[in-house]
């Protein structure tokens, strides 16, 4: 049993596994409709317990068929519904209960501590679909994303953050450490890491930049990521904050100074931190992105579940 928590936890190894057998597994479906199951049904019986905390499309939708293809099922609880939030219930015993029912647990969480204490009580591997300080199967399957586009290993591309330093960034940063790829990250001197990830930076031998003007950024880049200045975390003054990233919206301007074809990628839901004209252009990948979650999330089901190829 393994779990899936942090990108910075895992093996890099383990990381690349994940990745090559969701390639193998998107090229086997592809005369297969979204609930027909893979061969072999590799988690027939296996129950799924996802636990929503914060709002979600994407991750629902790709685990819920995650999940079905590999010939397992799913159930998606509200913690307004339980007795966890309404009746005081702790998480230890929560715990049990999940780990008696299920097989195992999804849970995107306004609280990273709540991700570390559902580990210490559960005996059935815990997923995090998004927590204040990472997202890892966003980032991981946007790894794959690239290199399905790009048809080389993303150690040899130079990838561009612009934007705001949030937990999709902080997976970015353990994703360039572990892939061992140069990321510039572009962002106001106010919106920089935390000391924490800064720290984090420091501590390895890595390949990152951080800059405070989004033209060096752009500057040769294969792939520019982005994401909501204002995200769900944020309880800011959002008209100031959009006013301090005015510069580094993502248009047909800044895109020019990257390579000719450097592609857009946006974790999705979109703000105003990127142009319409290049968020529907040729270069944005964008729902080809989303819709890479599901093959990506099925190998980390089977990662956990000790069943990868």
């Amino acid at each position: 049993m393994k779990h899936f928590i942090n990108l910075k936890d895992i093996p890099a190894k383990d990381l690349r596994k994940i990745i090559t057998d969701a390639k193998k597994r998107k090229k086997q479906r592809k005369k297969l409709n979204n609930l027909e199951v893979d061969k072999g049904s590799p988690l027939r019986g296996k129950l799924l317990v996802q636990m929503f905390e914060k709002s979600s499309l994407r991750t629902r939708l790709s685990f819920y068929l995650a999940i079905k293809q590999l010939g397992g099922s799913t159930l998606t609880l509200r913690p307004d519904e339980l007795h966890l939030s309404k009746g005081g219930e702790s998480i230890q015993d929560t715990a049990k209960i999940l780990s008696n029912f299920g097989n195992a647990f999804m849970l995107r969480t306004s609280k990273d501590e709540k991700l570390e204490e559902f580990k210490k009580y559960l005996s059935i591997p815990i997923i995090n679909g998004l927590s204040p300080s990472s997202h890892p199967t966003q980032i991981l399957s946007d790894i794959f994303t690239v290199e399905e586009i790009k048809k080389k290993p993303i150690s040899k591309l130079n990838i561009t953050w612009i934007g705001d330093s949030n937990n999709v960034l902080n997976s970015l940063i353990a994703a360039s450490i572990k892939f061992s790829f140069k990321l510039n990250i572009g962002c106001p001197t106010k919106y920089q890491p935390s000391k924490i990830i800064m720290k984090y930076i420091k501590s390895n031998n890595n390949k990152i930049r951080i800059l405070h003007d989004p033209k060096k950024a752009a500057k040769g880049a294969d792939v520019i990521f982005s994401d909501k200045v204002i995200s769900m975390n944020d309880k800011v003054n959002k008209s100031k904050k959009l006013g301090q990233f005015k510069k580094f919206k993502i248009n047909k301007k800044l895109m020019s100074l990257a390579k000719k074809n450097c592609i857009f990628l946006h974790c999705l839901p979109r703000g105003k931190e990127v142009e319409e004209d290049v968020f529907l252009s040729k270069k944005s990948k964008v729902w080809q992105q989303a819709l890479n979650r599901v093959h990506v999330q099925k190998s980390i089901l089977l990662y956990c579940f000790g069943k990868l190829r």
